[in-house]
């Protein structure tokens, strides 16, 4: 929990929206790296499908 001196409660809102602001921008950081990962893995995927398509065919 923070514990900080506020001025005023303008302050503090403001406060706790920028710390909000910065723990979903983090949550988003994350999802988005995972999003990579399993598009990545999704092509290799696709790409070893494709390729065994085409040994089955010769």
């Amino acid at each position: 929990m923070f514990y900080c001196n506020f001025k005023s409660s303008e302050e503090k809102k403001s406060f706790y929206q920028k710390k909000k602001l910065e723990m979903l921008n983090y949550i988003k950081d994350s999802l988005e790296r995972k999003i990579a990962s399993v598009s990545a893995s999704i092509e290799v995927l696709e790409n070893q499908i494709s390729r065994d398509k085409v040994e089955v065919s010769n």
